[in-house]
């Protein structure tokens, strides 16, 4: 019910057949999946959405919705890490839209990245969610699913939101102080996948 939101009169007549128009290219952010359940307010309601505790919520009108928690590895912003969702939602995608070309148009991870002693971002933890990433991407493709473009988020570190400068979803560490750019392991590996058009061809050493 979403009477307490909008009454919804910015709705024409005649609007759906001016907006119902074919797609060329349908972009799909992924990062999370995000898990649900219906709440019947006889247990506490779980609420681990992976928006934090502020006291505003994206999810209008769900108050009926439970979001359990999963036991998963989790990123710095406390997104539990799951490929295979990735997979499943093109494939569904896909399914339901014969011939339309997709692409991953956001995909990446936030981590407490700091330059180390030796000069370099050592994030093991970012290269290891982007493989699993790309693996379930190319299973999807292998699968059927029309993807024809990836988009890993983000190329530099940058102002996240609500977050400010606290997380770090680049794959180029940027110091905010003095604007240094410094390329990340994550990086080097990641011009191993372009230049190897794959996952496997990759695993580059460090400098």
């Amino acid at each position: 019910d979403t009477a307490g939101v909008s009454d919804w009169s910015f709705v024409h007549d005649g609007d759906l057949d001016l907006i119902h128009q074919p797609l060329d290219l349908l972009g799909i952010n992924y990062y999370t999946p995000t898990v649900v359940r219906g709440w019947d307010g006889s247990r506490p309601r779980e609420s681990a959405d992976g928006h934090g505790d502020g006291t505003a919520t994206p999810w209008i009108a769900c108050e009926s919705v439970d979001f359990p928690e999963q036991h998963l590895a989790k990123t710095d912003m406390g997104w539990p890490i799951d490929a295979t969702g990735l997979q499943e939602l093109l494939l569904r995608v896909a399914g339901e839209n014969p011939g339309l070309e997709l692409a991953i148009t956001e995909n990446g991870a936030a981590f407490p990245d700091a330059v180390s002693a030796d000069g370099g971002v050592h994030d093991d933890d970012r290269i290891a969610y982007l493989r699993q990433h790309l693996t379930a991407l190319h299973q999807a493709i292998e699968q059927g699913a029309n993807v024809t473009g990836y988009y890993l988020w983000s190329l530099l570190d940058n102002f996240e939101w609500a977050y400010g400068y606290s997380k770090r979803f680049g794959i180029v560490h940027v110091d905010y102080t003095t604007q240094v750019r410094t390329l990340k392991d994550s990086a080097r590996w990641y011009a191993g996948v372009i230049a190897g058009n794959a996952v496997t061809a990759a695993d580059l050493p460090r400098d």
